[in-house]
């Protein structure tokens, strides 16, 4: 199989950054560089191994296909684990990924950090502020982990070009984490520029950050999006495969899985800098705050409102029952997602009016009468739900 190989880069500091870098050619003799930039202060924390653009480059590698050469070190449990995680990933996504040989020039383990602390992918949304809050509040049993900090990373949900409104996130993020004694440590990477089907890589590209803190950490944890009730693979972060992107020097953990989103933000209502700063949106206009009109704001708004916690802070403004029904939603999984939420609603009886909204627009969008231009919203509504629409 024809070859990507892989040179890690010195380091390089400036304007209070460090750079950490590889380059990598592609077997046409294409070359690419893979990035990650912090603040220079996290110097200390960073690994000298190459596990981190091994797990970067691993679905670019899959999706060629060509084997991975890497010319540096790497960890021999973290490449006996990914030789599993291809297994998965080839089976689930057999049209995009298959099975790759990774070889690297000196196979040894990076040495495990002498502290038992914890970083995790902290976004500031609810997956991930549950996370914190269980963790820090004792709340998590036998799994509580010594969370100290966050890592928000600039080029996932955010581009790389938008250093405004990242500045935005990450000032919302730190006071989060601050009311909690955790740190914010932002990361800028290229990672996403690699192309590929983001919902498969991301977690890839999430543990590849963490990793690369493994000089000061010896777990990342990464927030559940689904329970295990809503599960279904594959999902670029999932509790079956999470962990085989771990080596016996850091590990990977899939936190969060056993509670539904409704659940975990009625446990993050007791927080008072997430009901402040929460940041569930990925569609508006500035992603530093919350649109309160795309599915995630309205899905997260309606699920506070069914739990009878009115309105948070982070929302400047709340949703009206036509609003609701003019929803639509471009993917299944949206629509499932409200589904889903429906059902909750009918198991606590609730009848509200703007629970008929939400059911309308569900019915709008499966069937697709919305595009078909039949019948009218209005006259669709008063047809499946015998009453006057609501205004």
């Amino acid at each position: 199989m024809a070859a990507i190989h892989l040179w890690p880069e010195e380091w390089v500091d400036r304007d209070d950054q460090v750079l950490v870098g590889a380059t990598l050619e592609s077997p046409d003799g294409g070359r690419w560089r893979l990035w990650y930039r912090l603040p220079a202060g996290h110097r200390p924390s960073l690994t000298r191994s190459s596990d981190p653009f091994v797990l970067g480059a691993l679905f670019a590698a899959m999706r060629e296909p060509a084997d991975l050469v890497v010319h540096g070190a790497a960890s021999p449990s973290l490449l006996a684990n990914l030789e599993e995680f291809q297994c998965a990933w080839s089976a689930w996504a057999p049209g995009e990924l298959r099975r790759i040989g990774i070889t690297a020039d000196r196979e040894e383990e990076p040495p495990r950090s002498a502290s038992a602390a914890a970083v995790m992918g902290f976004s500031g949304g609810a997956d991930s502020a549950f996370t914190a809050w269980r963790h820090r509040r004792g709340q998590a049993g036998r799994q509580r982990r010594e969370l100290r900090a966050g890592v928000l990373v600039h080029g996932f949900d955010i581009p790389l070009g938008q250093a405004d409104i990242f500045a935005g996130a990450a000032g919302r993020a730190r006071r989060m984490l601050a009311s909690i004694g955790m740190e914010l440590i932002p990361v800028a990477t290229n990672y996403r520029e690699q192309g590929g089907y983001w919902p498969h890589a991301f977690g890839a590209g999430l543990a590849s950050c963490l990793m690369l803190l493994q000089g000061r950490f010896r777990e990342g944890l990464i927030a559940s999006g689904h329970s295990y009730q809503n599960f279904s693979a594959p999902d670029g972060s999932n509790p079956l495969s999470d962990w085989m992107m771990s080596s016996d020097s850091f590990r990977i953990i899939h936190d969060g899985a056993a509670f539904y989103k409704a659940d975990k933000l009625r446990a993050i209502s007791q927080w008072p800098e997430a009901m402040k700063h929460l940041r569930v949106c990925y569609e508006g206009e500035r992603l530093d705050r919350n649109c309160c009109r795309c599915q995630k704001c309205v899905w997260t708004i309606l699920t506070f409102r069914m739990l009878g916690l009115g309105l948070p802070e982070c929302f400047e403004r709340d949703i009206s029952n036509s609003e609701i029904l003019r929803m639509r939603y471009p993917e299944a999984g949206l629509v499932q997602s409200m589904r889903r939420l429906i059902s909750r609603l009918k198991a606590e009886s609730f009848s509200a009016s703007w629970v008929r909204a939400l059911q309308a627009s569900v019915l709008i969008n499966r069937l697709g009468l919305a595009a078909k231009g039949i019948p009218p919203v209005r006259r669709f509504y008063r047809r499946h739900f015998g009453s006057k629409f609501p205004g």
